[in-house]
């Protein structure tokens, strides 16, 4: 199902009930999706617990709350139903030391959604590049990553983001 606009506030903690059940490393890091709706995604991890030895930000967790977004993006725009994500490659630069907690930003153009919608429903997958921007406290740029993302048709089995939407 895809979320009415009545729903999109209940997006972001049903994502986070994904990340808990489904994703529980990444949960652990405390990556978390601060906002959520189609086309459109906030997440965030904190410096807290997430410190390296020199007391910066974690490479693993930068990775990680950047990866997520096209995940996010899929459920929040398409049918979890039918569909789930997976992630084919990421590339991330890293451009400063982050020492605040983080934040990680990505989207997706309407027309972008509609036309993998298109694809998905005819080819039973579709793919789709992303890129993310991860800024510190003080919004300056932290590292940025390109990810490839695939749609693909759920199998029996594969419907763990459904099964949490609708719990």
């Amino acid at each position: 199902m895809v979320a009415t606009d009545a729903e999109h506030a209940d997006l972001a903690g049903l994502m986070n009930a994904v990340i808990e059940h489904a994703v529980a490393p990444m949960h652990s890091l405390g990556i978390r999706v601060v906002e959520l709706r189609p086309g459109y995604v906030l997440g965030a991890a904190p410096l807290t617990g997430n410190a390296n030895h020199l007391g910066t930000m974690y490479a693993g967790t930068l990775f990680g709350v950047a990866e997520m977004l096209g995940g996010a993006l899929v459920v929040a725009s398409f049918d979890v139903e039918r569909f789930h994500p997976t992630v084919k490659h990421v590339e991330i630069r890293f451009r400063r030391p982050a020492t605040t907690d983080v934040r990680a930003e990505a989207s997706l153009e309407a027309d972008t959604i509609a036309r993998l919608r298109r694809e998905a429903d005819h080819r039973g997958k579709a793919e789709f590049v992303l890129d993310a921007t991860i800024t510190d406290g003080d919004g300056e740029v932290v590292a940025g990553t390109r990810a490839t993302y695939q749609i693909r048709a759920n199998r029996p089995g594969d419907t763990v983001a459904a099964e949490t939407l609708d719990s």
